[in-house]
């Protein structure tokens, strides 16, 4: 097929097996590749210019609407980007006909586009419409520009659309339609003048689009443009309106006499300027654990645009938070030097606590004795360590090393803890490895994906864009287990709806059908897991009709996802809607069961996928800030691996395992931990149930929080410590698949905050520690690292520079695992195991006083609770406040309408929030966002926790409501894009603009011949 959809993950293997002749050279291809690619190949390898390609982008395909392209293929007039290698082809791209085909489609485009470069500040040597204008050496339009009689709308708070400069090539609407999938964009192909439409209007405001900036990305010109670009890219581009309306007039004047050549050449050299000033720096995205990449332009401390291109988990793809996100970097509440708490007078006299702010000097000195005092009086387990999702791997290495080396203890732990170690704990259970067994490429070729307790197109929005591209253009199948209809359930094949907290049952019930109908894989099963009998006898108990009792899921569906998953290739994908239970790890380990049933390990296309919340919290954990490994999952109660770290640091180490998250609160009650060091988190508003961990933090002697804002955790704080973001440091980072990516330094820290591993670093040496604290780079804690971890001993900043990465285990030699369990499993016998799992209900249910069952978790435009997105005007326009997801149902039992403001209570706190009422959810079903600060979810969530882990189970969570009588607007303002109505279509349409009586093949007819007008210079 020309026009099949390539996988965006999955690189085609390269294995030529025909010749094609290229303007006379022979050039080695592969039978079904697209043409376009094997001519641009033999380009490179003659260093000789490319043909013209407007609108084709290799990551998402042809289009085949820009028609300049256009070569001979074995003597016919041939767009090369639709067209594929087919044995072998004699192809001409410089006769008389491709040149005039070529240049009679490019005069098309600039009918549609004004030429005034040097003033506009996409001309950055990357716009493709200025680049082919001066590759063609284009000395004049024979079809004069023309302005379209649209608007520029400004009405995104993000990027703006110029119709008028719009070629009409159809990337916008590529991208949108089959790259994001999120199906707003489309060309009004039946208008007197095309141009793109938003769900079929003319605004951007109120349509369906997410602002994921796809469109702007892969614009080639500057129709579509950040907003944040305009005006500060350029030398001349600050300009007022008029002035440069008479600007361009005057270049348009001078143009009759010069031709495009002698303004294109100033154009370049203004555009080269450029390089002095705006400054490019590869780094990785901050938000969730999907590790987006991408370039971010900057010019002093202004951040211009996000460019995505080379990202091996992203591509072309971005969020709107990773796109235009990135405010909370230069806000100006971010600390700047370390804060210490002092008692006061205030204006009457009274005696207050409130904050000054010192010098490093003093902040560490203060460390040093509060540590040592605190350890000589009750011992090295009486302090408490814990490591940041969002920090690097590096800085979590430290972290632990500072606890167990310098300190003595194993009380170090992440926020892990409070989402992702169930699904960890499961996957060690089974097959071995904490982490996904393949990559996010695999998830894209699966045959079957299953979403179980995963909200992805809002949690992990690119990664949920490769499903949604598969579903739609490659035929792959979805099931959705939620108890909401969220987009991807919206989408689904099947969107089943199980109790609260019930998915274990109706995995087992439907993994024991598989077996007793004989669609499992025996062969599998006996050649690599242990266990077979034991797990057989543990699902006795689970019939289908027994599953149906519990999970409320009818007999029937469930008899529908058996005959979806058999004989499939199945990639199961989960989150927080899984392990935030009591029974999370069994949840989790009940998925690899089923998989492992299935055969659906050591395959492409196949696995277990849990997706990681945060952008580093595989990272924190991989490196070892956890109360019973060391870095890559070593054991601390190992005698063996324990003496290789004391010889590497030069210390004694602790031998029994630590206090996790949960246990140090706990301890902290009990007058058993006296101090706590906190990097990068804010406790308060992530752990569960926040008023008791309130009470804690008073309880302690010392608490350091260690932050880039003033957090609510550190209105307990004894000491503020400020750190820098990740645009302010080098380091790495783990994503979802186990990539390690690198960033770099863009800015100089902020103030005198300081990168983490530098703070880190300095209280060890204010300390006296032991084991080597000399480090003058990340690149060198990395070497230590690799040098200690059998997991990451070929991870190197060399192998790891720019765009490349490694998927650990990586052995010495560099060769990393893409793939997980390829020869064997990591466990005794080289096998996975069964894990057999007797089901225990969850820990909290709806009663007659709390009879409101409220899920929560993320919104798709904000983060956890705020921090970094509330302090986005963009993003706080579009979505300004938090909300609780009503049914019409409920709301019509209890007289409520959306901005009705409510108190939802709990048996451990009370919160205060406005009612949305939408039909995704049903009946006593709410759902509340993260997005609160002040009211947080968590301050009605219970002490409970997984069996397993201690993660707490936030999702079992039963509340009241109270109707207020204050009422306030719609929390959800009409200009959000949930209001909006999708347009889906393939795409472009090309075959819409080709059927209009206005067009035909260009280089079919005579007037095609374009005569250049000779300019003065060449009279």
């Amino acid at each position: 097929m020309a026009n099949a959809k390539p996988l965006l993950n999955t690189s085609r293997v390269f294995a030529p097996d025909t010749t094609i002749y290229v303007d006379g050279f022979a050039v080695a291809a592969q039978s079904g590749e697209p043409l376009i690619d094997a001519m641009n190949r033999s380009a490179e390898m003659r260093s000789v210019k490319p043909v013209p390609q407007v609108c084709y982008l290799k990551p998402m395909g042809a289009i085949g609407s820009c028609d300049t392209c256009m070569v001979e293929v074995d003597g016919k007039l041939t767009r090369s980007c639709e067209a594929l290698v087919g044995g072998e082809q004699f192809i001409v791209t410089n006769s008389d006909r491709a040149d005039v085909a070529q240049r009679e489609a490019f005069d098309r485009l600039l009918e549609n586009h004004e030429l005034y470069c040097t003033v506009c500040d996409n001309n950055n040597q990357n716009c493709t419409v200025h680049n082919t204008t001066a590759e063609l050496d284009v000395k004049h339009n024979a079809r004069p520009f023309r302005k379209k009689g649209y608007e520029v709308d400004m009405s995104n708070p993000f990027y703006r659309y110029d119709p008028n400069q719009c070629i009409l090539c159809g990337r916008c609407v590529e991208a949108c339609q089959n790259v994001q999938v999120n199906e707003t964009l489309s060309v009004a192909w039946d208008r007197e003048i095309p141009r793109i439409l938003w769900d079929g209007g003319e605004q951007i405001e109120g349509s369906s689009c997410v602002s994921c900036g796809h469109c702007v990305t892969v614009c080639p010109c500057n129709a579509l443009m950040e907003k944040d670009m305009l005006g500060k890219a350029g030398y001349l581009t600050n300009i007022p309106g008029n002035v440069l309306d008479t600007m361009i007039e005057v270049v348009k004047g001078v143009e009759p006499s010069t031709g495009y050549p002698a303004i294109m050449a100033l154009s370049e050299v203004e555009s080269e300027m450029r390089h002095q000033r705006v400054k490019r720096t590869k780094t990785v995205c901050t938000y969730c654990g999907v590790g987006c990449s991408f370039d971010i332009w900057t010019r002093d401390r202004h951040i211009l645009k996000v460019e995505p291109m080379h990202g091996p988990a992203n591509g072309i793809s971005t969020c709107v938070k990773g796109k235009f996100g990135w405010d909370f970097v230069n806000s100006p509440d971010r600390l700047r030097k370390p804060l210490k708490r002092v008692k006061a007078h205030g204006p009457g006299g009274a005696l207050h606590e409130t904050f000054v702010e010192i010098e490093w000097d003093e902040a560490l000195t203060i460390i040093a004795d509060e540590f040592t005092r605190i350890k000589q009086e009750h011992g090295p387990d009486a302090l408490g360590f814990i490591a940041s999702s969002k920090c690097t791997n590096e800085e979590s290495y430290l972290m632990q090393k500072l606890a167990r080396a310098v300190i003595g203890t194993n009380n170090v732990d992440n926020c892990s803890r409070y989402c992702q170690t169930p699904a960890s704990k499961g996957l060690s259970r089974t097959v071995g490895y904490g982490g996904d067994s393949g990559s996010i490429a695999d998830i894209e070729m699966a045959d079957l994906v299953i979403i179980i307790g995963a909200n992805t197109a809002e949690s992990h929005p690119v990664l949920a864009t490769r499903i949604k591209r598969s579903h739609k253009h490659r035929g792959q199948r979805l099931i959705v287990s939620d108890l909401r209809l969220n987009e991807m359930a919206e989408r689904a094949d099947l969107h089943i709806k199980p109790n609260p907290s019930t998915d274990e049952v109706w995995i087992q019930a439907v993994t024991k059908h598989l077996i007793d109908t004989g669609r499992h894989d025996q062969a599998f099963i006996d050649r690599w897991v242990n266990k077979w009998p034991e797990f057989l006898k543990s699902l006795e108990p689970y019939t289908l009709e027994h599953a149906e009792k519990i999970t409320g899921i009818p007999v029937a569906q469930l008899k529908q996802v058996c005959d979806e998953i058999a004989g499939k290739n199945v990639a199961v994908c989960w989150a927080m809607g899984v392990t935030q239970h009591c029974g999370g790890s069994d949840t989790s380990t009940s998925i690899c069961n089923m998989l492992l049933a299935t055969g659906n390990f050591m395959k492409h296309g196949a696995g277990a996928f849990p997706l990681r919340g945060h952008n580093n919290v595989q990272g924190a954990s991989d490196f070892g800030s956890m109360p019973d490994v060391f870095s890559g999952y070593q054991k601390v109660d190992s005698a063996e691996i324990r003496g290789k770290f004391e010889a590497a640091w030069g210390v004694t180490l602790p031998v029994t395992t630590g206090l996790d998250n949960h246990e140090m609160i706990e301890a902290t009650h009990e007058g058993k931990l006296k101090a706590m060091y906190i990097k990068g988190e804010d406790t308060i508003t992530s752990d569960a149930n926040a008023g008791d961990v309130g009470k804690a933090f008073g309880e302690l002697d010392f608490l350091i929080i260690q932050d880039i804002f003033f957090s609510e955790t550190c209105r307990y704080a004894d000491l503020v410590l400020p750190a820098s973001p990740s645009l302010e440091k080098e380091g790495t980072f783990v994503n979802t698949e186990r990539r390690i990516q690198r960033i770099y330094q863009a800015f100089e820290p902020l103030g005198d905050s300081k990168p983490d591993w530098k703070i880190i670093q300095a209280i060890a040496q204010k300390l006296g520690g032991a084991g080597g604290w000399d480090y003058t780079h990340p690149s060198e804690i990395m070497d230590e690292v690799a040098s200690l971890t059998p997991t990451l001993a070929g991870v190197s900043y060399d192998r790891l520079e720019g765009y490349n990465t490694l998927q650990w285990p990586v052995a010495k030699d560099g060769t990393d695992q893409p793939l997980l369990y390829t020869k064997e499993f990591p466990l005794p016998g080289g096998k996975a195991t069964f894990f057999p799992l007797e089901y225990v209900g969850p820990s909290e249910e709806t009663t007659s006083t709390y009879d409101l069952h409220l899920n929560n978790g993320r919104l798709l435009e904000h983060f956890e609770q705020g921090n970094m997105t509330l302090r986005s005007a963009g993003i706080t326009h579009i979505t300004p406040e938090n909300f609780v997801e009503v049914s019409p149902e409920l709301a019509a039992e209890r007289g409520l309408e959306s901005g009705r403001w409510v108190r939802l209570e709990s048996p451990y706190g009370r919160v205060r929030v406005k009612v949305l009422v939408t039909h995704r959810v049903q009946g006593k079903q709410m759902y509340m966002g993260m997005i609160s600060i002040l009211d947080p979810v968590n301050a009605l969530t219970s002490s409970h926790v997984d069996r397993t882990t201690h993660t707490p189970a936030y999702k079992e969570l039963s509340v009241s409501m109270t109707v207020l009588p204050e009422m306030g607007t719609n929390p959800l303002p009409r200009r959000n894009f949930r209001y909006g109505t999708r347009t889906p279509t393939d795409g472009v349409e090309v075959e819409r603009k080709r059927a209009r009586a206005d067009y035909h093949v260009p280089g079919t007819r005579p007037a095609d011949k374009l005569v250049q007008i000779k300019t003065m210079e060449s009279a």
